[in-house]
């Protein structure tokens, strides 16, 4: 295991980090969509509301306050619920106490001291945000120690027996803001992570299939099924499923994803119409190849609501948009009208974020970071078109803090 996680504490990452602003239960969807858009991994933390302001609250508290992390899908399938597309001003106006799904697991408080190790481990078993109180000042000689040891907090140092403390790690203090924290993502680990990849070595150049990264258990759904169909049950990491075809040499042909980074700077509420009335191929592929715009609605472009025969003559400007892929923010070059007359060629930025199983972890590591991608697809090393598994942050994060099988020497001499 690298030193790097040894010697170095999440404090560390905290530096620059703005203070947290809690988002809560009692906001609207509305809100929710303009938060997730300023936030990392397409979703937010959502507290319950403090009971009383003025009282100090302890860890424990903090944990009972948190109730889950909402993500774009999320959003995008609640709006497209027949409910709410019927009144979707109503759906925009829910407090999202409704859509989220509560799981305070997903999030844990952690003393700027902790070493980052030991915060590697936790998000290696699910957690997904870290909640670090605002450092003000070190004291004392090092904060490069935590107070983490072995997964255990350590006790107050015994100074009657020294010998027992030779083999601890000694601790540093920081001076905290009361009430002030920040919040680390996994997104916020790797960034560190892909800074220091020569201390890692030889892992960051190994291919992520040497590395046994691959998740060949990853959510799928055929294009052919209903879009909505892929909602049924949201994969919770990565949150992302994969529209595939089945080819006829027994393997999954990847053509697109519906997940909370390809949803999540997109329209909403076009995404949630096209969720519940197209196919998954249509959705991820581009709807204008096969569907006509009068078989679609027209959305006001600063107006959350749909515009029809009933709204047209309601007094002010309503400047109205058909719905296609680009209106949702799938596609990036529109310009080209070329591109609908092949279906394989149509794909713009619906285009799946792939790798081969080759490529090596530094790439994959980069390719994430540089899309703000949650997640990346892989593919057969000789035939692209061959879907094998995917790898996200949990995965990354096991490779990295695993030692390495010692070296055959027969196998270098061969």
């Amino acid at each position: 295991m690298a030193s790097v996680f040894l010697y170095h504490v999440v404090g560390d990452l905290t530096v620059g980090k703005p203070e947290l602003v809690e988002f809560t239960e009692t906001q609207t969807v509305e809100a929710a969509i303009k938060a997730i858009g300023e936030s990392t991994e397409c979703g937010i933390p959502v507290w319950k509301m403090r009971s009383q302001k003025s009282l100090i609250e302890n860890a424990e508290m903090r944990r009972k306050r948190f109730v889950g992390i909402l993500n774009s899908l999320d959003i995008v399938a609640f709006l497209a619920r027949e409910g709410c597309l019927a009144d979707q001003e109503k759906a925009m106006k829910t407090p999202v106490s409704e859509v989220v799904v509560p799981d305070n697991s997903l999030l844990k408080e952690l003393d700027p001291a902790t070493r980052l190790i030991d915060a590697l481990e936790m998000m290696k078993q699910g957690v997904k945000r870290l909640l670090v109180p605002k450092i003000v000042v070190w004291r004392g000689m090092s904060k490069r120690f935590s107070i983490l040891y072995n997964g255990k907090w350590l006790k107050n140092i015994d100074t009657s027996n020294p010998a027992a403390n030779a083999n601890r790690p000694s601790t540093s203090s920081p001076t905290t803001i009361r009430d002030k924290f920040c919040c680390l993502s996994r997104e916020d680990i790797i960034r560190f992570i892909i800074g220091c990849l020569g201390a890692l070595a030889p892992i960051p150049l190994s291919s992520i299939y040497s590395l046994g990264v691959i998740n060949p258990n990853y959510c799928s759904i055929e294009a052919s099924r209903a879009a909505m169909d892929a909602t049924q049950k949201l994969p919770k990491d990565p949150p992302a499923v994969a529209v595939i075809e089945p080819m006829g040499d027994d393997y999954n042909k990847i053509i697109g994803e519906i997940s909370a980074t390809k949803l999540w700077k997109c329209d909403y509420l076009a995404a949630a119409w096209a969720l519940a009335n197209f196919s998954a191929g249509q959705f991820v592929m581009g709807v204008e190849d096969t569907i006509t715009s009068r078989s679609l609605p027209d959305f006001a472009v600063n107006d959350p609501m749909v515009t029809d025969a009933n709204t047209a003559n309601r007094p002010g400007p309503a400047r109205s948009k058909t719905f296609s892929s680009r209106s949702i923010g799938f596609v990036s070059n529109p310009t080209n009208s070329s591109l609908s007359a092949s279906r394989s060629m149509y794909r713009g930025r619906s285009a799946p974020l792939t790798c081969k199983e080759t490529s090596s972890l530094a790439a994959v590591m980069a390719q994430m970071l540089s899309h703000r991608a949650t997640h990346v697809w892989v593919t057969d090393a000789e035939n692209e078109d061959c879907l094998v598994g995917v790898v996200g942050y949990a995965d990354i994060l096991a490779a990295v803090t695993k030692p390495l099988p010692p070296t055959n020497p027969e196998t270098q001499t061969s």
